[in-house]
C-alpha cells in the first residue's frame, strides 16, 4: 500500500481501513479522517470543487508532513489521498489514516496529518458558486490549528 496517492478518482474508506488495520500485527488503534466537499463556504452554495496541484511537489510535501508525524508518534501504518479534478458537493476529497499500537498516538498523529495538508501541500481549490467561481483562500483557522503542534 502506497503511502501517498493523489488521484481524480474515488477511493474506498472502508478498504484503506481494512488495509491501515491489517498492516502489522502490533495495530492497536486505527484513527482516520475523511473530507467531504461541502455545499456552503463563505456563506455561499457551493455547486463543485475543482482542485488542481504541483504533480511532483505535492508529493514530497505530503511526505514530508508524514515524516515529521512518525518522527512525533510511533506509527506503523499512515495512508494519505488527496483527490483533484472536478468534484461535485458530497463527494470525498481527502482521506487520512493511521495505525499504531494505542489510540493516543493514532488520534494525534491524523489530527496532526490532516492539519498541515491543509497549510503546507500544494493545492489549489476553485469553487463554482452561483453567478461565477473563485479561487479559495487559506483559512486562519487553520494557520491556528497547524501552530499548536510547534
Amino acid at each position: 500500500m502506497p503511502e501517498i496517492s493523489i488521484q481524480s478518482v474515488d477511493f474506498d474508506a472502508g478498504l484503506e481501513i481494512k488495509c491501515l488495520r491489517e498492516a502489522s500485527a502490533e495495530t492497536g488503534a486505527v484513527a482516520t479522517f475523511t473530507g467531504i466537499v461541502s455545499d456552503i463556504n463563505e456563506g455561499s452554495p457551493v455547486s463543485t470543487l475543482e482542485l488542481e496541484h504541483y504533480p511532483g511537489m505535492t508529493e514530497k510535501s505530503i511526505a514530508a508532513i508524514i515524516d515529521e508525524a512518525k518522527n512525533r508518534w510511533p506509527l506503523l501504518a499512515v495512508r494519505v489521498i488527496h483527490r483533484i479534478g472536478k468534484l461535485a458537493v458530497r463527494e470525498q476529497i481527502v482521506f487520512v489514516g493511521v495505525s499504531s499500537r494505542h489510540r493516543g498516538a493514532a488520534f494525534a498523529a491524523c489530527e496532526f496529518i490532516m492539519d498541515f495538508l491543509k497549510t503546507r501541500a500544494p493545492f489549489w481549490k476553485k469553487e463554482t458558486i452561483d453567478g461565477g467561481s473563485r479561487w479559495v483562500d487559506a483559512r486562519v483557522g487553520d494557520d491556528a490549528a497547524a501552530a499548536r503542534w510547534k
